[in-house]
């Protein structure tokens, strides 16, 4: 029988420190948001304004009437799974068919 030992908690004051240090300096760049941003640097990208579902990948245009138009959805897409994420420059191709 494994020895029992014994469990340590980390103190919270040292955590909240840790992750100011990371937080300057540091950014998350996701590729499609990136493509995005490069192709319509004028345009304002949400990253899952809402909680996502399980296995879904999907960007959307909400346009100014509130109406949306699906640019990718890999919801059916797959398997494997690398077919549920599309490639940056198609979703880009999609968003210049809705914008022109």
């Amino acid at each position: 029988m494994a020895p029992s030992g014994r469990k340590r908690k980390a103190a919270p004051a040292e955590t909240v420190d840790k992750r100011e240090k990371l937080a300057e300096g540091l950014a998350v760049v996701i590729e499609h948001c990136q493509a995005l941003q490069l192709e319509v640097p004028e345009l304002p990208v949400q990253v899952n304004p809402s909680k996502p579902r399980r296995g879904s990948f999907e960007v959307t245009l909400l346009r100014p009437d509130n109406s949306r138009a699906e640019l990718w959805t890999g919801i059916k897409k797959g398997p494997p799974r690398k077919l549920k994420f599309p490639e940056p420059q198609e979703v880009v191709k999609e968003l210049k068919k809705y914008l022109s």
